[in-house]
């Protein structure tokens, strides 16, 4: 299989609320996409690895992709460690992706920017010739980072989310283990009620900078290149 895109986070439930606006869109398009999930989440609060599992199935089909995983790492404990990034370059050499999104190299929870820098280290390895694992070497030509729940940092590009939003929400919805019946004191674990609100607010904040209603952000680590100074998107003033 080669895949146009694919998204790898630590956890099920992580690629729906940070970048299936985007999987969606680009599924939609007609390109083959594909999710790896590198551990169960079997250590979180709420919900079972099994129950888990059976939610990101449903969510799968709501986003439309041909492909999903989970690698079976250790949840709460992903580490740097060379198997672990091993692991990942075999699957990134058996899927062949173009496009590889990851999650932003800071946050909360140490699985997300953990699994960002072993993922990436990954992709480096799976180019290598004389790697110690089996198929033909690939590296993605190109390699973004999700920042939906970076609010502060300015974003390299942002794709408009706006038809795709309603499908964002039925995708993160599918994890009903992950959400309260009420309103959460923590605010770890929004109500169904709360979620709508809170994924909307972000989406429309990153929108509002492209012009468009919903929005995802990326962060790449390199420049882009523009050939058309002309057509560019967006307007200055």
């Amino acid at each position: 299989m080669r895949l146009d895109v694919l998204s790898i986070t630590a956890h099920p439930d992580d690629s729906e609320l940070t970048c299936s606006g985007t999987v969606i869109k680009m599924a939609e398009a007609g390109y083959k996409v594909g999710l790896l999930d590198l551990t169960a989440g079997e250590t979180g609060t709420r919900g079972s690895p099994a129950r888990r599992a059976q939610e990101s199935a449903r969510a799968s089909k709501v986003m439309g992709i041909v492909y999903r995983e989970n690698l079976g790492l250790p949840d709460a404990a992903l580490e740097d460690r060379r198997d672990y990034k091993l692991a990942i370059a075999q699957k990134i050499r058996e899927i062949r992706p173009r496009t590889v999104i990851l999650p932003y190299w800071e946050g909360r929870h140490p699985d997300h920017y953990t699994a960002g820098r072993i993922a990436y280290e990954a992709c480096f390895l799976a180019g290598l010739a004389k790697a110690p694992i089996p198929g033909e070497r690939h590296r993605p030509h190109k390699i973004i980072y999700a920042s939906f729940y970076v609010p502060a940092l300015r974003p390299t590009f942002v794709v408009d989310i706006t038809a795709q939003f309603e499908k964002k929400l039925k995708a993160i919805l599918c994890y009903a283990s992950q959400f309260s019946s009420r309103q959460d004191t923590q605010n770890l674990f929004p109500s169904r009620a709360d979620l709508r609100e809170r994924v909307g607010s972000l989406s429309r904040h990153w929108g509002l900078m492209i012009g468009a209603r919903y929005g995802e952000p990326f962060v790449t680590r390199e420049v882009a290149a523009i050939d058309d100074i002309v057509t560019m998107p967006v307007k200055s003033i």
